[in-house]
């Protein structure tokens, strides 16, 4: 009787729970395993470290934007093979599956607050945020349609440089973006331009660089070749937090850098502000 009180089972058995792969995700700063929900809202912020994790295209334009004001243009243009590249055409069809998109970069009109913008967000979960011809003409298309709407521009970028797989046709699209900033200037339209993490290479050299307001996201590493190339080549070390925002900040190179939270804020009181200007200006003129 003794022995049969001793071994009765005291507790239920534990039953396994089976956790689906996307509802965890590893911070790659403090390593820790973050639940998708943990993160601090739409933000995609680690609540263990304050690490930024990488957001996409369109979680980047929920964040910013009004809701249900993002109408999408220029979606067919698509990733292009000018130069017959060996495996692009499957490197490409891989990328589609894994992001959902067809390109490195999102276009389209919205409003930050109820004013009227053209936005291009783009996304390093495509081959890296790389600017092939695609992805410049996508860009140039923006740029020309904030030109025919007399509406202000909204550049996130996000970009490990030229696609190299495209070879002249991808650095072609520096050039072509600078210009049609170029037009978009002499047309006295504002253009917001927001580096986030990374933006190297190509981008960082042409339209990115050419914003009337430059704004570096929070840690992000700004430059034009990486920190890493930079050493090898020249063999000597560089300065701390050499070619992030910060650093860039310290010495002149970009206007403002913002946390994440006070991104949309901050767009949209300096869209409030040039809209009022405009205003004011087209008064006077009459």
């Amino acid at each position: 009787m003794i022995l049969e009180h001793f071994k009765r089972k005291m507790y239920k058995p534990a039953k396994y729970v089976t956790i689906k792969p996307d509802c965890l995700v590893k911070c790659p700063e403090c390593q820790e395993m973050v639940f998708v929900d943990d993160l601090k809202g739409k933000y995609k912020i680690c609540p263990a470290c304050g690490k930024y994790l990488k957001m996409s295209a369109r979680e980047r334009i929920n964040s910013i934007v009004d809701e249900e004001s993002f109408v999408e243009y220029f979606k067919e243009k698509k990733v292009r093979d000018p130069l017959n590249f060996p495996d692009y055409k499957k490197k490409q069809l891989g990328q589609r599956e894994s992001s959902g998109i067809d390109e490195a970069v999102i276009t389209g009109t919205a409003r930050i607050k109820e004013s009227r913008v053209v936005i291009a967000v783009m996304d390093t979960n495509f081959m890296m945020g790389s600017m092939g011809s695609s992805v410049g003409e996508k860009i140039t298309k923006a740029i020309e349609l904030a030109i025919k709407k007399s509406l202000p521009l909204v550049i996130f970028s996000a970009s490990g440089g030229a696609r190299m797989q495209e070879g002249m046709f991808s650095l072609m699209q520096m050039a072509k973006t600078s210009q049609a900033i170029a037009r978009l200037n002499e047309r006295g339209l504002l253009y917001i331009s927001v580096m986030t993490d990374p933006t190297t290479g190509g981008v960082s050299a042409s339209f990115a660089s050419l914003g009337d307001i430059i704004i570096a996201e929070k840690g992000a590493l700004i430059g034009f070749a990486g920190p890493r190339v930079i050493k090898q080549v020249t063999g000597t070390d560089l300065p701390e937090g050499f070619q992030r925002a910060e650093f860039l900040l310290e010495h002149g190179m970009v206007d403002m850098v913002l946390p994440r939270e006070e991104m949309r804020d901050r767009l949209a009181d300096i869209l409030a502000i040039n809209l009022h200007n405009n205003k004011k200006a087209s008064r006077e003129d009459r």
